[in-house]
C-alpha cells in the first residue's frame, strides 16, 4: 500500500498459496493514475516473489499487461 495523500491510497491485492503469489488486484485513485504507481506496486511484488522463491500468477488486468510489457520477468510467471 502506498499513501498518496491523506485518505488516498494505492494498493496491490495479493495472496500466497502453495508457493505462488497471486496478484488479484491493483488500485490507484483516478487522480493519481498514469504516474507509474501501479508499476511500483507490481515491482514490489516481483521483488517479494524473488526473495521468497515464489512464482507469480497475474490475475488482474494491470498485472497481466505489466508482464506483457516486461517479458524479462516471464520466468517468474506460473
Amino acid at each position: 500500500m502506498i499513501r498518496l495523500e491523506p485518505g488516498k491510497y494505492a494498493y496491490l491485492g495479493y495472496r500466497v498459496e502453495n508457493g505462488v503469489l497471486f496478484i488479484d488486484s491493483t488500485y490507484t485513485p483516478p487522480e493519481h493514475r498514469g504516474k507509474g504507481i501501479a508499476a511500483k506496486l507490481v515491482e514490489a511484488a516481483i521483488s517479494y516473489s524473488k526473495e521468497n522463491g515464489l512464482r507469480i500468477a497475474a490475475n488482474c488486468d494491470y498485472a497481466k499487461k505489466y508482464f506483457e510489457r516486461h517479458p524479462e520477468y516471464s520466468q517468474l510467471l506460473k
